[in-house]
């Protein structure tokens, strides 16, 4: 028989434990990477579950992540313009990666909690958390950036653009209009079949969006 879990029980002992371990899973790289006990952590979470803890668990959790997604944002706001990309690339490597680990430790929450009584999947409402906070605070000093790297040999890697790139399209399809031309580049049939004429309009599109994004602003 489970023994009987009380709100006290939970708040000294049993998400303190769970905290610790995302906080590790937010903020480790895979060179640090230092393991936790997954078998722990998943059996932490069942038994709340089991003891009617799940909507305070939820909502820990998001807190939690939110409040570090917070810290990522300002962190992105102060570093120079030459090195802006690469700190937004590896903040989303960094979450989608945490989420790897996150999402499956918190497999009962999610199944009896998140999908029955909210109708939601925890997968979907923490990528949004990383929308919410991080890259639409950012997407507009990010644009011009990445659009004048694209068009500057070597200035980054191909492999993170087209991680931003692709990273940013699972994260609001919609953006696409932001930069057509540069998007397509990495997703396949995202432009509607252009005639050769029309591609030389998507380039003059994209290069009159980095000229409005400068005149508003957000060059840095």
């Amino acid at each position: 028989v489970m023994n009987v879990i009380t709100t006290e029980d939970y708040q000294s002992t049993y998400w303190p434990k769970l905290e610790r371990a995302i906080d590790q899973l937010l903020t480790q790289s895979p060179e640090d990477y230092i393991p936790i006990s997954y078998e722990q952590i998943y059996s932490c979470v069942y038994k709340c579950v089991c003891q009617q803890h799940s909507e305070q668990m939820y909502s820990d959790l998001i807190r939690k992540i939110t409040d570090r997604l917070k810290q990522v944002s300002e962190e992105l706001q102060t570093s120079p313009p030459d090195q802006y990309i690469e700190k937004f690339n590896s903040a989303l490597t960094q979450y989608m990666g945490a989420l790897q680990s996150i999402v499956p430790l918190f497999i009962y929450m999610n199944k009896f909690y998140i999908e029955t009584k909210l109708n939601r999947d925890l997968k979907d409402d923490l990528i949004k958390l990383f929308t919410d906070h991080v890259a639409e605070k950012h997407v507009c000093t990010l644009m011009p950036l990445l659009l004048e790297a694209h068009s500057t040999p070597f200035q980054i890697t191909p492999s993170t653009m087209a991680n931003i790139v692709k990273g940013l399209y699972t994260l609001r399809p919609d953006w696409v209009q932001l930069a057509p031309v540069l998007f397509s580049n990495f997703i396949p049939n995202i432009l509607p079949p252009a005639l050769e004429s029309e591609l030389s309009e998507y380039a003059a599109q994209d290069q009159k969006l980095q000229r409005e994004l400068a005149q508003n602003g957000f060059t840095r």
